[in-house]
């Protein structure tokens, strides 16, 4: 099984937490042409910044680590260069530098220096203006790929295909046995991964 399929496979499991546009990209049966990957690079310093966004959507907890730890600071540029259309990657590009501008606007700070209330204030500030414009885009019928929704997408599909996020996260059965999709989960027992 290829890194695409693994990732089809969660995405389906994940089901209605992935975004239509993230879901589409993954389910199409094409390849990206060569001339579409790779239309954007991402800096360590943006990586970092996108490990940082991503670790405040999947925190870590006393039994997991979270997004930081399972890699997503790197996974999501992969992503995005790899998989996305280059319209795609441009429009999460140009997120990525609004991101900034408004951590200077509405702290003085770029990301890197806010503190962790700062960051969750701003992603959700972020998160809120985002279902705004989807809410404004829909009633005008367009079409248009949000920074916050991608990036969201692909820290939730990185961390739940990571090993973190399969083997501390989750409940993991290395072989599950049969199926049961009705089984009784006991008190403070984690979902399945399997």
């Amino acid at each position: 099984m290829n890194r695409r399929e693994a990732l089809k496979n969660t995405a389906v499991l994940l089901g209605t937490a992935i975004s239509a546009t993230t879901f589409g990209v993954l389910f199409q049966s094409f390849t990206l042409p060569e001339n579409e990957k790779n239309s954007i690079s991402f800096s360590a310093d943006q990586e970092k910044i996108l490990a940082e966004f991503a670790d405040i959507i999947i925190p870590p907890t006393k039994d997991a680590g979270g997004a930081k730890a399972a890699g997503l600071g790197s996974f999501i540029p992969m992503m995005i260069t790899d998989c996305y259309p280059a319209k795609m990657q441009m429009a999460f590009a140009e997120g990525l530098k609004d991101m900034e501008a408004k951590s200077l606007k509405d702290f003085n700070k770029d990301f890197l220096s806010l503190t962790v209330q700062e960051r969750e204030q701003l992603v959700g500030n972020m998160r809120t203006e985002t279902i705004e414009k989807i809410k404004a885009d829909k009633a005008a019928k367009r079409s248009v790929p949000y920074f916050f929704v991608l990036a969201r997408d692909l820290t939730i599909l990185g961390y739940y295909a990571s090993e973190i996020g399969c083997t501390q996260s989750r409940e993991y059965i290395a072989i599950p046995g049969r199926y049961d999709g009705a089984t009784d989960l006991k008190s403070g027992q984690k979902s399945w991964a399997s």
